[in-house]
């Protein structure tokens, strides 16, 4: 779009207006074109610097601003004007850190102890002692502002020796010293003034820091425990009339029980058991694995089948010997029965078979033994005979 600025006849009856064509190309320019800003912007800030004076609003290109040290930072020698100047491209000329931290006053290692840390402004230093002594007064110290310097935040402490003092008397009990105070890591030891009291607690006592021991005093005390075992129990080990503090003793059960708990307890302070004795519980009788026998009002049957052989002598596969003369041997059976069965199981027939083998079997013995004496004798009176011949001839 373009405007014409050119002349004009304007009607005679209208009145000339105060707004003309340059005033709005001058308006027109304000919108389009860019307006002025500050060159720069607020000066950087660091860490131990800052602006010396007050600080402007707007800063042109060639603008200086100096610099000076904060409270607790001493310049960096050597000590020369920190300025920075507004460059035309609306940036700061950078700087570095021009100062330091100011020392605290130099801290000594105290007396049986050390002191460790940085003693410049800002930071911390820490106080241990030697072993044997303890610290009195502030653990850490801090150097900090004190006015338009820097100090401590606190007087340095001291290391002084640990002392203790005598730890507490106990009724019914005795100590092996007595002294008004105790130095470091001595040692304080208790007993009962009577065997009938028992001991209980650390019977040892050390010094360990200022006034602290390492443990409270024992105490002396009448304890006594029952017997512990249970009912269908039995004591296995510990054996003893009366129980006192800290016997231990092993229970357990009678045959049919088993202990429920723990089997090992331990007379406590208190003359009670600890834990709890166990209880004896009853063992159950697991079921019978073998089969219930049946009762048979009526003839019972032999689960063996009959026997096959029939009434009368039974003849032996060997024929009879006849090396000696005497009577045929009678019927025999190969060897004599070991057992009878059962008369209901057999039968009738069974029965008659086996008399008549034993029957047999004696008759067989007999004969033999019959053929034998026999045989012997006839030997002897030949022999005789014939020394009896002998004789006549000579």
């Amino acid at each position: 779009m373009t405007a014409s600025c050119g002349s004009r006849r304007i009607p005679a009856r209208r009145p000339e207006s105060s707004f003309s064509c340059w005033s709005f190309v001058g308006i027109l320019l304000v919108v389009l074109l860019p307006t002025s800003t500050d060159a720069c912007g607020a000066p950087p800030r660091y860490e131990s610097m800052m602006l010396k004076g007050g600080s402007n609003d707007v800063y042109q290109p060639g603008d200086t601003v100096e610099y000076q040290c904060r409270p607790g930072y001493i310049p960096i020698l050597p000590r020369l004007p920190v300025l920075s100047v507004c460059r035309s491209d609306n940036t700061w000329e950078p700087l570095q850190e021009a100062c330091s931290r100011k020392p605290c006053p130099q801290l000594p290692d105290p007396l049986n102890g050390q002191v460790s840390g940085n003693f410049q402004f800002g930071s911390e230093a820490h106080y241990t002692c030697n072993n044997g002594y303890h610290l009195v007064g502030e653990a850490t110290l801090y150097c900090e502002l004190s006015g338009n310097t820097v100090d401590w935040s606190a007087d340095p402490p001291q290391c002084e020796k640990i002392l203790c003092r005598p730890p507490k008397q106990i009724e019914n009990g005795i100590t092996n010293t007595q002294k008004e105070s105790y130095e470091y890591n001595e040692v304080v030891i208790y007993s009962c003034a009577s065997n009938i009291y028992s001991l209980i607690g650390n019977s040892t006592l050390i010094c360990t820091g200022h006034d602290l021991w390492s443990s409270n005093p024992p105490e002396c005390k009448v304890v006594r425990c029952k017997s512990p075992v249970p009912k269908n129990g039995q004591l296995l080990s510990g054996h003893k009339v009366q129980f006192s503090y800290q016997d231990k003793v092993l229970l357990g059960c009678k045959e049919g029980f088993h202990p429920q708990g723990s089997k090992t307890v331990v007379c406590g302070a208190n003359s009670e058991w600890e834990p709890q004795p166990p209880e004896c519980i009853s063992v159950p009788t697991p079921p019978s694995t073998t089969p219930p026998v049946s009762t048979v009002t009526g003839p019972v049957t032999s689960a063996k089948p009959p026997s096959t052989s029939h009434p009368g002598p039974v003849t032996s596969a060997k024929p009879p010997s006849t090396s000696h003369p005497g009577p045929a041997p009678g019927p025999s059976t190969l060897s004599p029965p070991t057992h009878s069965p059962p008369a209901d199981a057999l039968g009738a027939g069974g029965i008659a078979a086996i008399v008549i083998s034993v029957v047999a079997v004696i008759a067989i013995i007999g004969g033999g033994l019959l053929s034998l004496h026999k045989k012997k004798k006839g030997t002897y009176l030949t022999g005789e005979s014939h020394r009896e011949v002998k004789f006549i001839s000579l």
